[in-house]
């Protein structure tokens, strides 16, 4: 546990996984099916965490591939925008695609369409993840979705090779999208190597019933997998959340705001757990900051545009008298 923290407190992340175009109907409140305008920024759960970690003072790298386009250009250049580096991000032509995904600001019946044939993220080859120098960084973040789909899954669990040789933790966020995998099947076998494999764990409970079989089997999961000396956030929605760590169960809870939108919250909540581990704060400290850092992306419009600067989330936490109660 002590190399999970030291690594995450350097403050410098190499992260692993998609890249995507996001396009929410414009004004909030309007319904995606009616919409005469949208806006455009920045998604994809790797993509957002990297954003997240910038506007808190962090650094961080994407891994990825994106199409030779000006789809593929233009998320390049908003990752530029948030400031994370791009020199691992490789521009692949042909017909692979950048995902996109259409969305809505409106909580009731939300509506999230995502355009993922020929996904150029999942081309991903063991010789990009060779080139990257490991030693620039303190620990790898991947999200579940990197999995779905070979060669990306294979050669991300050969970056999980190349961190351990250097020493760097390796941590993991489920993300569970049906969508993106070939079977159920699949999908609970892959992602529990990837949890196995892994020194801190992130994921809901729906995520870690997946990967047990049963959503009444999650919380099984992950206290097996904290067994082994593994780091676990077992996340509750509005329960809060259950940080497994060292033989201790933490539990905390969250922040309530008014909700436009349910995305976004988890690569939130990842980003602004880092930080603040990296920032020297408590582990349970560090857990709450995440929460709000969710609860202010799911206020407002978009994903990587609603993560939180430090003076945004430090604002935020000092308007309310503290989480839930649990």
């Amino acid at each position: 546990m002590t190399a999970l923290i030291d690594g995450i407190r350097k403050g410098n992340f190499a992260v692993f996984g998609r890249a995507g175009m996001d396009m929410f109907a414009d004004p909030p409140g309007t319904r995606a099916d009616e919409a005469e305008m949208f806006r455009a920024d920045l998604g994809g759960s790797s993509a957002n965490i990297c954003a997240g970690l910038c506007k808190l003072g962090m650094q961080s790298a994407l891994i990825t591939s994106v199409s030779d386009d000006n789809v593929g250009r233009f998320c390049t250049n908003r990752l530029r925008h948030y400031g994370v580096d791009t020199q691992y991000v490789k521009v692949l032509g042909g017909e692979y695609r950048v995902s996109l995904a259409v969305y809505e600001s409106v909580l009731e019946e939300f509506q999230l369409c995502i355009y993922r044939n020929n996904a150029v993220d999942f081309q991903v080859t063991e010789e990009d993840v060779d080139r990257v120098n490991y030693a620039d960084f303190g620990a790898l973040i991947t999200a579940g979705t990197v999995f779905a789909a070979e060669p990306s899954r294979g050669s991300t669990f050969r970056a999980f090779e190349n961190a351990r040789k250097a020493r760097l933790p390796v941590i993991f966020d489920i993300d569970y999208r049906p969508y993106s995998w070939p079977s159920a099947e699949v999908a609970s076998e892959v992602l529990t190597r990837a949890g196995e494999e892994s020194d801190l764990i992130v994921g809901n409970d729906e995520e870690f019933g997946f990967m047990a079989g049963g959503i009444e089997k999650g919380l099984d999961k992950a206290r097996e997998l904290a067994a082994k000396g593994k780091m676990v956030i077992y996340k509750m929605g509005h329960e809060g959340a259950l940080t497994l760590a060292d033989g201790a169960e933490i539990r905390t809870g969250i922040y309530p705001v008014t909700a436009i939108k349910p995305n976004g919250a988890g690569d939130s909540f990842m980003a602004g757990f880092l930080a603040s581990i990296a920032g020297g704060r408590t582990l349970k400290d560090a857990v709450l900051r995440g929460s709000a850092c969710a609860s202010i992306v799911v206020s407002q419009p978009g994903c990587a545009p609603a993560m939180p600067t430090t003076s945004e989330l430090d604002a935020f936490l000092a308007e309310r008298s503290g989480p839930t109660d649990v």
